[in-house]
């Protein structure tokens, strides 16, 4: 095997390989997937010199720990960590220089959820459909990481950034989603979406890479009869039979039987990404022009 590799010491809670997705086959009902937190995997592409559509590592709470087979760029951004080489401090949220053989060992999350670790070169899975990432829901592309598994590494294409430290939007202490009402708000009374967007909710410990799960007010239906499978977007606020909404995230289903009360603008979408269980959230109503 080339020494271009990357082997995995310690998975972690659930460690994924992500990039962009693969968006454009929803009507095969595939979902687009990719990084929750777009721009942090972006970010961790850059500081790392790769293009940013390189796939890189998404962890989840308690990280993971890497071994390369030659030398290599590690960049991690997202949630902040603490992050080691051979035991020994080294930086979050820059280039750090990993020489082979060593030991980089990406932490527990002190705040936020998910970290993303960038290797130069990207890791080189096989694509499918185009994309490297990891689908939860449809099972497509590589499997999460597991211990001893060995990740091969692509040809570096870029320098690292020259920069200490980067930037980045801290995880939020109360997630604003802004939302335009519908398609099947009318299957709602007027009182729940007055409900939806002038009450607090809060993250659910049930949120996954599917969906962000709420606790909090449930939202009466107008209409109690079934509504017929149609197709769901990113960002879906979709409303199950509980009345507790659910925002959809990158591996959704494609297809639905629950009305969706509003969907989120995708540009609040990667805030999602790092709230943690109990984060308050609100819904800002942005309404139709």
């Amino acid at each position: 095997m080339t020494d271009r590799a990357l082997a995995v010491v310690r998975a972690g809670a659930l460690t994924t390989v992500q990039d962009r997705g693969r968006p454009g086959h929803a009507h095969l009902g595939v979902p687009r997937s990719g990084a929750l937190d777009g721009p942090a995997a972006a970010l961790a592409n850059r500081l790392a010199g790769n293009p940013a559509d390189a796939a890189v590592l998404e962890t989840t709470l308690d990280g993971c720990a890497l071994r390369p087979r030659s030398p290599v760029v590690v960049a991690v951004t997202g949630a902040p960590c603490p992050v080691t080489v051979d035991g020994r401090p080294v930086a979050w949220g820059a280039p750090v220089r990993v020489p082979p053989g060593s030991v980089v060992d990406i932490g527990a999350a002190t705040w936020g959820v998910r970290s993303y670790v960038a290797v130069s070169g990207g890791i080189a899975v096989d694509p499918v459909l185009g994309s490297r990432s990891t689908d939860l829901l449809s099972g497509l592309g590589p499997a999460p990481l597991t211990d001893g598994a060995v990740l091969p590494l692509g040809t570096p294409a870029g320098l690292p950034a020259r920069v200490d430290v980067a930037p980045q939007p801290a995880p939020p202490a109360e997630l604003v989603l802004r939302v335009t009402p519908g398609p099947r708000d009318d299957w709602f009374t007027p009182e729940a979406l007055r409900v939806l967007t002038s009450r607090t909710y809060h993250v659910s410990p049930a949120s996954n890479r599917i969906g962000l799960r709420t606790t909090g007010p449930a939202l009466e239906r107008a209409r109690p009869e079934e509504l017929p499978s149609e197709g769901v977007v990113l960002g879906a606020v979709q409303v199950p039979p509980d009345g507790r909404p659910v925002v959809f995230l990158a591996d959704h289903p494609t297809t639905g039987g629950y009305p969706v009360i509003a969907v989120v603008h995708p540009t609040t979408l990667p805030a999602a990404a790092q709230a943690t269980p109990g984060t308050p959230i609100r819904f800002a109503a942005v309404h139709r022009r």
